[in-house]
């Protein structure tokens, strides 16, 4: 059984206060209070909507932030069981620093309907909407690039692939150099990076690398909608 969508605005409120309270923080240089900011207010906000919420997925534990941790309950216990993934601020550094990219982030679902992601690292690909084949993790690099220049019928060198840039991705940047590749990396923003494919007027056509695996799960989320 589907959500009831009188949920989804509730929820909307909460990213949106959230989003708010860190936004009194935006370049003052403290990524943890903006952080906590943030996540103080989703976890108020989700205590007043009628459910029986549990985190499955939250975020902290790698970069020590304030987190709404997993099996922490939330809601007045008067709704449905439900299983939610939350980073309240993704993209701390881009608040403390006063740059655009910041989100506050949530995904609910039935109880045992989010794919379980411990805090940890995980392979990540992201594309549009292309036929289900054309792309896939245990591909290579360059024939996941081969497919999907095939599948949207252009030249590899008009692919344009977005990444995180960090050391740990520089044999996969090598890789897209020699193939020629358009290349946009950014500094943060795992979430967001994921969510460029999602429409032409971003110009990304797959986003891929390495990164927290509460980060893919919200992605992932968000794209599958």
């Amino acid at each position: 059984m589907p959500i009831d969508k009188k949920f989804i605005n509730q929820f909307v409120n909460v990213t949106t206060k959230a989003a708010l309270a860190s936004s009194y923080l935006v370049g003052k240089k403290d990524k943890i209070a903006a952080d906590k900011a943030a996540t103080d207010s989703m976890r108020k906000e989700l205590n007043k909507i009628n459910m029986n919420g549990k985190i499955v997925i939250g975020e902290g534990e790698l970069d020590e932030a304030p987190m709404l941790y997993i099996g922490e309950t939330l809601g007045t216990t008067k709704g449905p069981i439900l299983d939610i993934a939350v980073d309240p601020l993704e993209g701390t550094n881009f608040v403390a620093n006063n740059l655009p990219g910041g989100l506050s982030v949530i995904a609910v679902a039935e109880k045992n309907n989010l794919f379980n992601a411990p805090e940890t690292y995980m392979n990540k690909i992201a594309v549009g909407n292309v036929e289900e084949g054309i792309v896939d993790l245990d591909y290579p690099i360059k024939k996941n690039i081969s497919n999907l220049a095939d599948a949207k019928n252009k030249d590899i060198s008009k692919v344009t692939a977005c990444i995180l840039d960090r050391p740990r991705h520089k044999k996969i940047i090598d890789e897209l150099k020699q193939l020629k590749v358009n290349i946009k990396l950014i500094t943060d923003g795992d979430v967001a990076g994921a969510l460029l494919v999602s429409s032409h007027k971003y110009n990304v056509d797959i986003y891929l690398g390495i990164g927290g695996g509460p980060e893919g799960v919200l992605a992932a989320s968000a794209l599958d909608t």
